[in-house]
């Protein structure tokens, strides 16, 4: 790409290269009194002929050969200069791909991508949402700059760069009658109607491993695979439900919906990790994403722990 300033540059490289100044001009998509001029204003002003005006044609002379060999050279060293720019601009332009589970639709993800955006503008964003397992499968094979997933299993192509434990509990309506409750007890739900998680929500497994484990079998019940369905449900008050607090951080901030703890030590956190494949590139503008998302999950921490 020619500089802003290069347009006798232009003008020049294309009679020197046709022969001709109506060939150039249609080449530049310009009139040929426009090509003309810039030729003899460059002319007059560095007091050499750069062409000799032939019956057919435009020949370089001796110093407009020497201009012609110098403007090849200037070029490519400005591409260098560009390249340079777009270092210095790193965080003015670009893409970053980032892929996560649902859970994650009402989140910090959307503050931060928010937080990014209001910074710098120019840059764009690819979100991609799916299953735990999935999201993985496209942080290992490259397709994303990094991911963020639950329950992050052990593999040598996926890189943890930052993690966070966040509690599971019951959720309910502030108008359910366990709203006020400090903790619950599994023992003390059996008469109420639960609403279940359902496979692809990596909440499910968890969910199941606690019934089995009290041997318990909710009478009503209402299963659901969505995280934003099991919200609003929730918010209707008809029922309550085993999740992680992240699935309802923004709803409790907001006094749409209640996070109470389970009373029971066997009953672990989930983990949430933000990951990369070890050996990816990654721009400046998703380093930059990578940054603040780790930022917030250390702030995340001092509130879930």
């Amino acid at each position: 790409m020619d500089a802003p300033f290069s347009r006798f540059s232009s003008y020049f490289m294309a009679v020197a290269n046709t022969g001709s100044l109506r060939q150039a001009a249609d080449q530049l998509y310009i009139s040929v009194s426009a090509v003309h001029r810039q030729i003899a204003l460059a002319e007059e002003e560095l007091g050499v002929p750069l062409f000799e005006r032939l019956p057919h044609g435009m020949r370089l002379t001796l110093a407009g050969e020497l201009l012609y060999a110098d403007l090849i050279k200037w070029k490519k060293d400005f591409q260098i200069t560009q390249t340079r720019f777009d270092e210095i601009q790193g965080l003015t332009r670009g893409t970053v791909d980032i892929a996560c589970i649902a859970a994650l639709a009402d989140s910090f993800l959307i503050d931060a991508i928010a937080k990014m955006s209001k910074k710098y503008p120019w840059i764009n964003f690819n979100l991609t949402v799916d299953e735990s397992d999935a999201v993985a499968h496209k942080i290992i094979q490259n397709e994303v700059d990094f991911g963020i997933i639950f329950e992050p299993k052990q593999h040598r192509n996926l890189e943890v760069i930052s993690f966070l434990e966040i509690p599971i509990g019951f959720v309910v309506s502030p108008q359910h009658a366990f709203a006020q409750f400090s903790e619950i007890s599994i023992s003390n739900t059996l008469d109420q109607r639960h609403i279940t998680a359902h496979r692809p929500l990596v909440i499910q497994e968890r969910i199941e491993a606690i019934y089995q484990h009290h041997q318990i079998h909710p009478n009503q019940h209402i299963m659901c695979n969505d995280i934003e369905m099991i919200r609003s449900l929730l918010k209707q008050n008809l029922g309550l439900a085993i999740l992680s607090q992240l699935d309802v951080m923004n709803s409790t901030l907001k006094k749409e919906l209640c996070f109470i703890p389970i009373k029971d030590k066997n009953i672990h956190p989930l983990t949430l990790a933000l990951c990369t494949a070890p050996r990816r590139q990654i721009s400046k503008s998703a380093q930059a994403m990578l940054s603040e998302l780790t930022s917030t999950m250390q702030h995340l921490e001092s509130i879930f722990s």
